[in-house]
C-alpha cells in the first residue's frame, strides 16, 4: 500500500507546485485551500486520487456494476439501460461511443470482487483486499466482516451518505502498510474531531441515540480486523472519531457508463438531422429512466481526499469537483474566475438545500461538518429570522426522523 500512498503524497505535491496550497487560517476554522495563480472559470484547478474509495453498499445491492478499487463502470451503457429501465430489447446507437471494456474485466481469484482490469485489481490487493478478501467465507453469514456489511446496511438504509466498508479499508490500509505509523497519519489529516467544543456542536452521527448502533458496528470491526496496528481506532472513542472522519470529509463519487455514451455521443461529428434523431433518442432515454430508477442512475460511493477535504465551504462556491474521467479520480474546477491568494472554497450542501434559508443551511452544516457558516451570503442573511417557513419545518421534521438511522 505504500506505492499507493505515496501517489497520493505526490499529487498533493504537485498541485502545490501547479497553483494550490493548503494554508492554516485559525484555530476556529483549521486550514483551507489557496490559490496561489489566476484561475478562470471553467479552468481545472487541481486532480486527485484518493487515499480510500468504497462503493455504497445497498448501490452495490442493487445491481450497479463497478470497479471495486476505482469504481469505473463495469456495465456497458446498454447493459445499464436496460436494466435500469426493465427493457431488455433496448438498444442504444452508436455503441463506439461507450467506454467500458468488458473484455479487460476481471475478478478476485478467491472472492466475488470485480475489477476493470488487473492494474485495479493488483493495487486493490496490494492496498487493502489482501486483509478484506473473504476468500470462501462469502457464503458464510457468521463471518464478522459479511455480519458487518448487513448490519450497516439494515441500519442506514437509502439514499447513502457514508459506507462502513470505508471504515474497514482504512484500517486494512493501515494493516498492510510497511510504514503504518506514516499511514495511519495520512488519515489522521484529516478532521476527525466528534465535536466542535468551541461552539458546542456535536456530529449527528454520534448522538445518544446512535450509541447501540455504533457499539454494535464498533465489535464487528474489531471482530474482523484487530489487530495491535489499529488498537486505537478500535475502542470506543477512536471508532467515534473515524466514524466523525468519514462522516465529515467523505466524498460522494459518481461513475456512470449511460453519462459516458451521452457525452461521447454529443460530440459526434454528425449531420444536423442525425443530431436531431439522436437527441430524441437520448431525452426519451432519460424519460424512460426517470419513471423506472427516478434519480439513482449512478454507480456512487464515498471516498477521501486530502487536497479536496481542505477546501472549506462557501454557500456561493468558487469551485466544485467532479468526475469526468468516469472512476474515482476528481477534478476540481473553478465555476468562477479566482485570483491567486482566494480561498477556493467548494459547497458542501447540494443544489437543493442551497436554496434554503441560512438557518436551513445551517441546521445541516452543524450536523454533518460541525460548523455555523460565515461566509459572505450567510453574512448578508445574518437579520433573516432563525424560524423557516412552514414548508422547510416540515422538511426538517423529515430530515430529523430519516436521521434515526445511523
Amino acid at each position: 500500500m505504500a506505492s499507493s500512498m505515496n501517489i497520493a503524497g505526490n499529487q498533493n505535491e504537485e498541485s502545490a507546485i501547479s497553483g494550490v496550497e493548503v494554508r492554516n487560517i485559525d484555530d476556529s476554522i483549521g486550514k483551507g485551500l489557496f490559490a496561489t495563480r489566476d484561475f478562470k472559470a471553467g479552468d481545472v484547478i487541481f486532480e486527485e486520487r484518493p487515499l480510500v474509495c468504497c462503493q455504497f453498499l445497498w448501490n452495490a445491492a442493487y445491481g450497479y456494476l463497478a470497479c471495486d478499487f476505482c469504481m469505473r463502470p463495469l456495465e456497458t451503457a446498454e447493459e445499464n439501460a436496460r436494466r435500469l429501465t426493465g427493457n431488455a430489447a433496448l438498444t442504444l446507437p452508436h455503441p463506439e461511443c461507450c467506454e467500458t471494456k468488458k473484455a479487460q474485466v476481471v475478478e478476485c481469484p478467491t472472492c466475488d470482487a470485480s475489477y476493470c482490469g488487473e492494474p485495479c485489481r493488483d493495487a486493490a490487493w496490494r492496498q487493502y483486499h489482501k486483509t478484506l478478501c473473504t476468500r470462501s467465507f462469502t457464503r458464510d453469514e457468521s463471518h464478522p466482516l459479511v455480519n458487518l456489511q448487513e448490519t450497516w446496511k439494515k441500519m442506514h438504509y437509502p439514499p447513502e451518505t457514508a459506507c462502513i466498508m470505508l471504515v474497514a479499508r482504512m484500517l486494512a490500509t493501515v494493516r498492510q502498510a510497511e510504514d503504518k505509523e506514516g499511514a495511519m497519519n495520512l488519515f489522521m489529516q484529516f478532521c476527525h474531531r466528534t465535536v466542535n467544543e468551541e461552539e458546542e456542536i456535536a456530529h449527528k452521527m454520534l448522538g445518544v441515540q446512535f450509541y447501540e448502533q455504533l457499539e454494535v458496528l464498533r465489535k464487528l470491526m474489531s471482530d474482523a480486523l484487530y489487530t495491535p496496528d489499529v488498537h486505537q481506532w478500535l475502542t470506543p472513542e477512536g471508532f467515534r472519531s473515524l466514524i466523525a472522519l468519514v462522516g465529515t470529509n467523505g466524498q460522494g463519487v459518481g461513475t456512470s457508463a449511460i453519462s459516458v455514451w451521452v457525452r461521447n455521443c454529443t460530440n459526434l461529428d454528425l449531420p444536423a438531422e442525425e443530431h436531431e434523431k439522436l437527441d430524441q433518442v437520448i431525452n426519451q432515454l432519460y424519460d424512460d429512466l426517470e419513471k423506472e430508477a427516478g434519480c439513482f442512475l449512478n454507480n456512487e460511493g464515498s471516498a477521501l481526499y486530502p487536497l479536496q477535504s481542505s477546501c472549506n465551504h462557501s454557500c456561493t462556491p468558487n469551485a466544485m469537483p467532479g468526475f469526468p474521467c468516469d472512476n474515482f479520480d476528481l477534478v476540481m474546477s473553478a465555476t468562477q474566475d479566482i485570483a491567486a491568494g482566494e480561498q477556493i472554497c467548494v459547497s458542501y450542501l447540494d443544489e437543493c438545500a442551497l436554496e434554503r434559508s441560512r438557518h436551513s443551511r445551517n441546521k445541516i452544516l452543524r450536523g454533518n461538518y460541525l460548523f455555523n457558516c460565515q461566509c459572505a451570503r450567510c453574512r448578508s442573511e445574518a437579520d433573516q429570522p432563525d424560524v423557516t417557513s412552514e414548508e422547510e419545518m416540515d422538511d426538517e421534521e423529515e430530515d430529523e426522523d430519516d436521521g434515526q438511522e445511523c
